[in-house]
């Protein structure tokens, strides 16, 4: 006889174990203490089975007869429902910590060897900063293109569309490794960048020429109340315009004051090739300044928290915008600015300023021709931009205490 929601619900325990059956296989287990299991009886190859399909009355009679007739039907298939109710289970739990962030990580992690320490770090920072903290805790198997999209428009909201951007291709490479483990089958990823707001790469703000007089003026005379490291920094970037994060990490093994040379490390640059800057008096000078201030520590520019570690640069930025010029340059604007002007004023040749500005050169013969007689060239043109940003310096700036153009001028 088939059971009914009142018999079920009015079961009552006794001494021992009973059952209630509702045909094929399916009865209700009823304990001495109460609960009330469901149960399911069947024969696969032969051996009998017995599997649990919850407890009466969360699961619900008619239901208990879905599960029942969909095992039966897995039976009829070869299909054990007892190991596919397992597997099913397996599968969940494996989605559960199969994560976004857990599988980003794994991913960060199989790719960080090709990668430099640095571009592996920002990687990750961006990862932690931006998409681990809306979609890093859902399960990689449940996440939609909405999820993703959603998580992409939280970092367009606040203005950085390149990042947004950048991201969307990361996300893409995880969710790609994610389907090669077979955590997912499909990209979420794919198919949104046409939802993104569109990025257009422009150029670093660059002071302008007429400009830089007056800045010269407020690096020196220091109304800003800049750290002396800081300060230092700043004109050292303008002295041998370098790239900010080529800046902030240099060692002091690196320099050689008495033959006036640095030799940035190969891992440093962006095109990995050892690079040398000639170095001015002015920039000579403003160095044995900053050995006097920090000479004992690894970094020439340390970071005043963490003195172990180089300055940040956001520093740099900090110290622009204290200046009143966030709106006109970057710290690598120097370098367009550099380029400008040692062109047009100073009349050097592009190729000369080009190299010295570590771009890449084009072709095994301008590499060569680049080793040997460029390297005189670039040291000539270092002293000359040098000198000429003293001659910028305005007539009273001459009388005052901190002098740029003593300063600048190596005073042993």
């Amino acid at each position: 006889m088939k059971l009914s929601d009142r018999t079920c619900a009015n079961a009552k325990p006794d001494l021992k174990p009973y059952k209630l059956s509702d045909g094929n296989g399916l009865y209700l287990h009823v304990m001495p203490n109460g609960s009330k299991l469901w149960r399911l009886k069947y024969y696969f190859h032969s051996h009998e089975r017995i599997m649990s399909f919850g407890s009466y009355p969360l699961v619900p009679l008619a239901e208990a007869r879905e599960k029942r007739e969909f095992a039966r039907k897995q039976v009829f298939d070869g299909i054990d429902p007892r190991v596919f109710k397992e597997e099913e289970k397996r599968k969940a739990k494996v989605a559960s910590s199969n994560t976004f962030e857990a599988v980003a990580r794994a991913w960060h992690a199989d790719q960080k060897e090709k990668w430099t320490p640095q571009y592996g770090a920002n990687v990750l920072h961006r990862l932690n900063q931006d998409m681990f903290s809306t979609i890093g805790q859902m399960p990689i198997a449940t996440i939609k293109p909405l999820n993703v999209l959603g998580a992409l428009k939280i970092v367009e909201a606040r203005g950085a569309n390149e990042i947004a951007r950048r991201l969307l291709q990361v996300s893409r490479q995880i969710f790609g490794y994610a389907i090669i483990h077979g955590y997912i089958e499909t990209n979420p990823a794919s198919d949104i960048g046409q939802a993104l707001k569109p990025y257009k790469k422009g150029h670093y703000r660059m002071l302008d020429f007429k400009d830089l007089p007056d800045f010269l003026k407020a690096l020196e005379t220091n109304d800003a109340r800049l750290f002396a490291q800081t300060r230092l920094a700043v004109k050292l970037l303008l002295l041998t315009f370098v790239r900010t994060g080529e800046l902030i990490k240099a060692q002091w093994n690196e320099f050689d004051l008495n033959s006036g040379t640095w030799e940035i490390p190969a891992e440093r640059m962006k095109m990995k090739k050892p690079h040398l800057v000639p170095l001015s008096r002015q920039a000579v000078s403003a160095l044995k300044e900053l050995k006097l201030l920090c000479g004992n520590r690894e970094y020439v520019f340390p970071n005043r928290v963490r003195p172990r570690t180089h300055m940040s640069n956001n520093t740099i930025l900090k110290a622009l915008e204290l200046m009143g010029y966030k709106e006109k340059t970057t710290g690598h604007g120097f370098r367009a600015l550099a380029m400008t002007t040692l062109i047009e004023k100073l009349r050097y040749q592009f190729d000369v300023v080009d190299r010295q500005l570590s771009h890449s050169p084009r072709g095994k013969v301008r590499a060569a021709y680049d080793r040997t007689q460029f390297v005189e060239d670039r040291t000539k043109m270092m002293q000359d931009w040098a000198d000429f940003l003293d001659q910028l310096i305005i007539p009273e700036m001459k009388d005052i205490t901190c002098d740029y153009a003593s300063g600048l001028r190596g005073v042993q």
